[in-house]
């Protein structure tokens, strides 16, 4: 049985430590610094629950040692500190982070590493960037790469059209940085919130805009293989321009502690979601112009005793199915591993994984 440390025990952290603890294969040690939060995330019973400082280096170094890796889901601004603590400790790493930053530092400490790195193992970076490449494989030659995902609530009942499902810092984070993108074949950087789009799936609109993160590795991959790349969360109608006056017009982008609390106290959590994927591809292909897309809705359900949300079960899902190929040998052992290094047809296969391939349209 493999021991692992899951740090952080939010929503997320909670539903990867049930994940792998309900497979039996697992040893499972929950770290968090709160007592609270540790308590509140209800996990299994054979889940051992510690509370640790993150920021205390030799805490951490005790609770890795022996451990075969640990799995961040705690928030991006403790990434560095969780990453380097593996490479001391020559401990896999993976995490879930959606932040250029912390994953360029992650990169640097792959280098020398004796261990595994693999960042940005979650839906948004994680899973769609396994996806676009899967697509991008099946061309000739590239033109776009356009991705699109969001988790959104089931039943819209506010202005905002949204509820919290997730990290709150993290969504801010995305809504706040610049985005990485490839325009007229040249490696950019384009601001957040913008170039709104709408689009239709299953006679439902939506609107997608700019955000942080959610390309991961792909701009370097396929900078000088394709004229067009971006990447763009997903909402209802009417949300990008609420949230644009609240960044923008009452400068809470420079006030994130304020908005953060506008936010959790102003917009009940679900677990009543839905996770859409929205994939386009297009290129030649014998000589001919042609498209690819990859369509999914994903929902809340079941892990273990709980009722989970499907942001839960989806980013979750990706970073246990990570560890278990990594764990089976289907990975590389050691050094800086790319989502775009995975295999669509070996994820999906995996059992983590598969959560993903029981809606899947294609």
């Amino acid at each position: 049985m493999r021991k692992v440390v899951v740090a952080g025990a939010g929503k997320i952290g909670a539903c990867i430590a049930d994940i792998l603890a309900v497979s039996g294969d697992y040893d499972v040690t929950v770290i968090d610094r709160s007592a609270e939060q540790l308590e509140g995330a209800e996990l299994s019973a054979a889940v051992e629950q510690r509370e640790l400082d993150i920021e205390d280096e030799r805490a951490l170094r005790t609770v890795l040692d022996g451990a075969y890796a640990v799995l961040s889901a705690a928030p991006f601004h403790l990434t560095t500190r969780i990453a380097e603590a593996a490479a001391r400790a020559d401990v896999h790493y993976l995490d879930l982070t959606e932040d250029v930053a912390s994953t360029r530092r992650v990169r640097d400490l792959a280098a020398s590493a004796k261990s595994a790195f693999i960042p940005q193992c979650g839906l948004a970076p994680g899973f769609i960037s396994i996806v676009a490449n899967d697509l991008a494989q099946q061309f000739d030659s590239l033109d776009s790469i356009r991705m699109r995902v969001g988790a959104l609530p089931q039943y819209p009942s506010n202005a905002l059209n949204y509820n919290l499902t997730w990290s709150t810092d993290g969504v801010i984070n995305e809504y706040c940085e610049p985005c990485e993108a490839i325009v007229d074949g040249h490696r950019v950087e384009v601001p957040a919130m913008e170039e709104r789009e709408e689009f239709s799936l299953d006679g439902v609109t939506y609107e997608a805009f700019n955000t942080s993160g959610g390309l991961g590795s792909l701009c370097e991959t396929y900078l000088g293989r394709v004229r067009t790349l971006n990447y763009r969360t997903i909402r209802y109608p009417g949300h990008a321009a609420i949230m644009k006056a609240l960044l923008n017009d009452l400068d809470l982008r420079h006030r994130r502690d304020v908005l953060k609390y506008i936010l959790e106290n102003a917009l009940p959590a679900t677990i009543q979601d839905v996770v859409v994927i929205f994939v386009t591809v297009s290129g030649k292909r014998h000589g001919h112009l042609v498209q690819e897309t990859y369509a999914n809705k994903i929902y809340n359900r079941r892990v273990g005793s709980r009722l989970r949300s499907a942001i839960q079960v989806t980013t979750a899902s990706a970073i246990c199915a990570v560890l278990d190929m990594l764990v089976q040998g289907e990975l590389p052992q050691k050094g800086f591993i790319r989502q775009e290094d995975i295999a669509l047809s070996a994820f999906l296969a995996n059992r983590f994984g598969s959560a993903y391939a029981q809606t899947a349209a294609r």
